[in-house]
């Protein structure tokens, strides 16, 4: 046990330092926080890529939504969870110190409370969020579930679907590569996979608990108790702010190229002149 342990512990940062290694030597022109970002976003990509394949583990094993046990359920979150969260807080936090590195900023020549209090700030939702899964989710996962409804903790780990498809998107525009078609389907395939992963993902569990207890869905919140409908709502109410920003986002870039597309009729259209 202490030995996978200790990998999951290991293997996250591991991976980062590695990537930070190797991404230099192959992208010589990337500054620090280039290097950083892009090493953030592939072990997010690998993790999240180990969450969803552990989700569908779970959530097809269990046929009973309530009784049945499959052991990822609770050692995913020990052995790979916990430490990938605790993990990118830091990580989220280097790429945050070395951005505005670069960009000249006095107090960030080294790390100290002010850089870390500013991260803190700009990142607020981020950190809380992962807070929030390391308080809540652990514990319920651990303690407070009575060793029942696997089949949910499967759920949540299908969450981290959308991740690699926001990871790919943020690396192609590191590459150079936001105007071709890859990250366009990219885009697309973000907002469907963060709808259905991180939004209706959460009716659909209120609904599968509804059906195993043979009651209507509107009757559900009053079956559970209040704090896990509380943690329930933690969970979502990032997710839906985050999807209207990136709606938002994918509405800007569409307006952007509708412009860049139009630029050019209106500028033979002069020389016609």
């Amino acid at each position: 046990m202490l030995h996978v342990l200790s990998c999951g512990v290991v293997l996250f940062p591991g991976l980062f330092f590695l990537f930070r290694k190797l991404l230099p030597s192959i992208f010589k022109q990337w500054t620090d926080a280039d290097v950083v970002l892009v090493s953030e976003r592939l072990v997010s990509f690998i993790h999240a890529v180990m969450a969803t394949t552990a989700g569908l583990i779970v959530v097809s094993s269990c046929d009973n939504v309530i009784s049945d046990r499959h052991w990822l359920a609770t050692y995913f979150v020990v052995w790979f969870g916990v430490p990938y969260m605790t993990y990118d807080i830091y990580a989220m936090y280097l790429s945050h110190y070395y951005r505005f590195r670069v960009k000249g900023h006095e107090e960030y020549k080294k790390h100290s409370l002010r850089t870390m209090n500013s991260f803190v700030r700009r990142e607020f939702l981020l950190v809380l969020h992962h807070i929030a899964l390391l308080t809540i989710l652990l514990p319920i996962t651990l303690f407070f579930r009575k060793d029942q409804g696997d089949y949910f903790i499967g759920c949540l780990f299908l969450t981290e679907l959308s991740t690699p498809f926001v990871s790919l998107g943020k690396i192609l525009i590191q590459l150079g590569l936001q105007d071709c078609w890859l990250h366009k389907l990219n885009g697309v395939l973000v907002l469907l996979s963060f709808f259905v992963c991180r939004i209706a993902l959460f009716p659909y569990m209120y609904w599968v608990y509804g059906r195993h207890y043979a009651i209507p869905l509107y009757s559900v919140p009053f079956h559970l108790s209040l704090a896990c409908n509380l943690g329930n709502i933690c969970i979502l109410a990032p997710q839906v702010y985050w999807f209207v920003l990136l709606c938002r986002k994918g509405y800007r870039l569409y307006q952007r190229q509708g412009k860049a597309l139009d630029s050019p009729s209106v500028t033979d259209n002069n020389k016609g002149d």
